[in-house]
């Protein structure tokens, strides 16, 4: 077995979805789960078939963030995993419960704007996910200053009341 890290092509202002799924009925659900929960959403995304053709599949409703999502699924390249890239001022907060009520998948590795590599294990001709990297490590603990600037940004995006 091999072990490789896969590091994530995208801006830094864009959230990316990681996850995994079992059936290819998954592009077609990802997709109405996403407009769904977000009218005129901007996203692109990309599922690995895992038999068959073993094609890359794909949908979306911008042809820039779709490419994005198929050239990231086709470096990471572990079967039955699949990649939304939102668009810019699109969060993973608000499609993340569509996209777990999806009866296909099976778990998500990340949800993040942060920089994103993903470890994979190869084996002959498999690939699979064995997790992620996200983001940067911790500096340090937070201070009631920084508790209440938490508390007020929360406040301020509308995620908290008073």
């Amino acid at each position: 077995m091999e072990l490789q890290i896969v590091r994530l092509e995208k801006p830094e202002n864009l959230n990316v979805i990681l996850g995994q799924s079992h059936f290819i009925k998954t592009v077609e659900d990802l997709h109405e789960a996403l407009v769904t929960a977000v009218p005129g959403i901007q996203f692109g995304l990309a599922f690995c078939e895992a038999s068959g053709k073993r094609l890359i599949r794909k949908s979306g409703t911008s042809a820039e963030l779709t490419d994005l999502a198929v050239r990231n699924a086709e470096a990471i390249g572990a079967g039955h995993s699949f990649l939304i890239v939102l668009g810019e001022g699109y969060f993973p907060i608000n499609v993340l419960h569509a996209i777990k009520a999806c009866p296909e998948v099976v778990r998500i590795f990340a949800a993040t704007a942060n920089p994103l590599s993903v470890i994979v294990a190869e084996q002959d001709d498999q690939r699979g996910i064995l997790g992620v990297l996200d983001g940067h490590k911790p500096l340090g603990v937070e201070a009631d200053e920084d508790i209440q600037w938490r508390k007020d940004l929360l406040r301020r995006f509308g995620y908290k009341l008073g």
